[in-house]
């Protein structure tokens, strides 16, 4: 995957041994379901839980979904070159540990990465042998439905993550794979069918 110039990366290219499989989608497109669906299908998949600064939502986990750190923490891994990857994405600081990622590739074990628009930029240009995967909603409508009934959100924010969501799909054409959720079980197979395809551990 290649990006657009811009972002937080330094353009280094980085040797890998097991496979790094990019995730992305705009908010409401129902790539968190098929994260969790992935990782069951494929138990020994290893994937990178990512750090915000945004509140937990309800029923989230610190350390399983994610790991809710203070904006004055993450701003000082920004300093000290701990994120691969970051942005800032409706307000809130999102990153990808550097660590953990090129340590658990040269362990020869195949990665997981669900980022967004701008983070997966920055990684595609640091693992250039990276597998990207665009999850995309039937229509802006059905994406406004899925929002609105999450019933989490104010209408102003609701808003700037469809403005944001018309802005991320206007860059799908930068990944290897795009598909569609409109049927959870077709998504789901599609998904796995390129996760299966691309997988080194366990080959010669």
């Amino acid at each position: 995957m290649a990006g657009p110039n811009g972002g937080n990366s330094s353009g280094e290219l980085m040797q890998t041994t097991g496979t790094l499989f990019i995730l992305s989608a705009p908010s409401g497109a129902g790539k968190s379901t098929l994260v969790s669906t992935m990782r069951a299908r494929f138990p020994d998949l290893k994937y990178s839980v990512s750090h915000t600064t945004r509140p937990p939502r309800p029923g989230e986990v610190d350390g399983k979904d994610y790991f809710f750190i203070p904006v004055n923490e993450f701003r000082a891994g920004i300093k000290s070159g701990l994120w691969a990857e970051w942005a800032e994405v409706h307000g809130h600081y999102y990153g990808t540990s550097a660590r953990f990622l090129t340590e658990t590739l040269a362990a020869g074990k195949d990665l997981l990465l669900d980022i967004d628009v701008q983070g997966a930029c920055q990684i595609g240009r640091k693992f250039a042998q990276a597998v990207s995967v665009f999850i995309l909603p039937p229509s802006m409508e059905v994406l406004r439905k899925r929002i609105k009934s999450r019933g989490t959100d104010l209408p102003e924010v609701i808003a700037l993550r469809l403005k944001n969501a018309r802005r991320e799909l206007a860059k799908k054409k930068l990944y290897d794979y795009r598909i569609v959720n409109d049927r959870l079980d077709e998504a789901v197979d599609a998904l796995a069918a390129v996760i299966a395809r691309h997988r080194r551990q366990g080959k010669p």
